[in-house]
């Protein structure tokens, strides 16, 4: 379990970086509320973005992007409604964006799907 969370700290601080270089303004990372948690949260060019990042070691199981399911999607919605209502981006533009992380040799393999879902209901 150590191992593991260690992994997806690693995979996030990647994903971070490689964001901010891609202009993305992190407002807020591992944001909780009653609803779960967002890993990240960003402003990129005037909208506001709601970032999952999945991160593994082995391909075993396919690619990390494909954990994001249907079930994940439903959270992931409610805690952004959630987000948008208590900090007032209600008016703003919203999507939703997935990191993947693999990592290869030690290096972290990173892939950007941006409006990689709709809000769900």
């Amino acid at each position: 379990m150590r191992d593991r969370r260690r992994l997806g700290q690693a995979g996030e601080r990647a994903a971070v970086a490689f964001l901010e270089r891609c202009g993305y303004r992190v407002l807020e990372r591992n944001y909780r509320c009653r609803y779960g948690e967002i890993d990240c949260v960003a402003v990129h060019r005037g909208t506001l973005v709601f970032l999952e990042i999945k991160t593994r070691s082995s391909l075993a199981y396919g690619p990390p992007h494909e954990a994001v399911d249907l079930r994940k999607r439903r959270r992931l919605t409610r805690i952004a409604r959630h987000y948008a209502r208590q900090r007032g981006f209600l008016d703003v533009p919203q999507r939703f964006d997935v990191v993947s992380v693999h990592w290869e040799d030690g290096r972290p393999r990173i892939e950007l799907f941006q409006n990689a879902f709709d809000a769900l209901d």
